[in-house]
């Protein structure tokens, strides 16, 4: 037969309790151990046997302890589920792009900050046209390594372009023009006037490629031939010729001034 255990006092509220708790406060009744000198500790005791510390003030009980490292633990493992979800949840610093892959366009703020969005997901017309841009960009600015650093990306860009049309033609000779390939721009306008006979785009090239060659000659050349067609191209209403109309202005003028005549070209005795 078992027998019952013996009642106690509770050392917290002094009710008669049993057990490992008290059914009134539940306090521990479990020995216990001092905090002072670790030595086991009535669950009833006041004062410590050995060193006399108040039992109240130190005493860690079995029950106690185990909760405490609960505590500990489950503080813990908050603290490092908060650091994780910071790390994971933050917005992430900003990256500076790989320069082997970058382009903008004329009115992006990352390009006048000196760096380049990522352009490996745009289609080769969509990179070219951008790394053009950048190249303008640079070019007025008076950055030169940044047109050198940037030319053969757009050049690469050129030569993927599945279909070629003038405008695409144009940016390329003006490209090389930037680097000083009179003999690439050159025969980027050959190829124009080739294709599309009488295109102002050609003679611009062709003009300024002489003047970059400091030849006089081939300048007025251009600039006569250009002028003789402009006012008919100009009528056709070419969505390249409204897109650089300024290029196309400056140049007229230009022409005019260089030739000494008016529109169609012809020269003053």
């Amino acid at each position: 037969m078992t027998m019952p255990t013996p009642a106690a006092t509770c050392p917290a509220c002094g009710a008669s309790a049993s057990g490992k708790f008290c059914s009134a406060c539940g306090a521990s009744l479990e020995p216990g151990s001092c905090l002072r000198c670790r030595a086991p500790v009535g669950a009833q005791a006041r004062f410590c046997h050995r060193c006399g510390y108040p039992v109240g003030a130190g005493v860690q009980t079995a029950g106690s302890e185990r909760w405490a490292w609960i505590v500990a633990g489950t503080v813990s493992t908050l603290l490092v589920g908060v650091i994780v979800y910071n790390v994971v949840t933050q917005e992430p610093a900003p990256r500076i792009p790989d320069m082997a892959n970058a382009g903008a366009a004329a009115g992006d703020t990352t390009a006048r900050a000196g760096g380049a969005p990522d352009i490996s997901q745009l289609t080769p017309r969509e990179r070219f046209d951008r790394l053009f841009n950048r190249i303008m960009q640079a070019a007025e600015q008076g950055d030169t390594a940044q047109v050198r650093r940037f030319t053969p990306m757009a050049l690469g860009a050129y030569a993927q372009l599945d279909t070629i049309d003038v405008d695409a033609r144009y940016h390329a000779a003006v490209v090389r023009l930037q680097t000083g390939d009179i003999a690439g721009a050159h025969a980027l306008a050959d190829t124009i006037l080739e294709q599309s006979p009488n295109h102002l785009f050609g003679y611009i090239v062709r003009g300024t490629a002489a003047t970059l060659a400091n030849d006089p000659g081939a300048r007025s050349q251009a600039e006569r031939e250009f002028l003789r067609r402009y006012d008919r191209e100009m009528a056709a209403g070419r969505p390249e010729y409204r897109d650089h109309a300024p290029v196309i202005e400056e140049f007229r003028k230009e022409a005019v001034g260089g030739s000494g005549g008016q529109a169609d070209g012809s020269r003053k005795p």
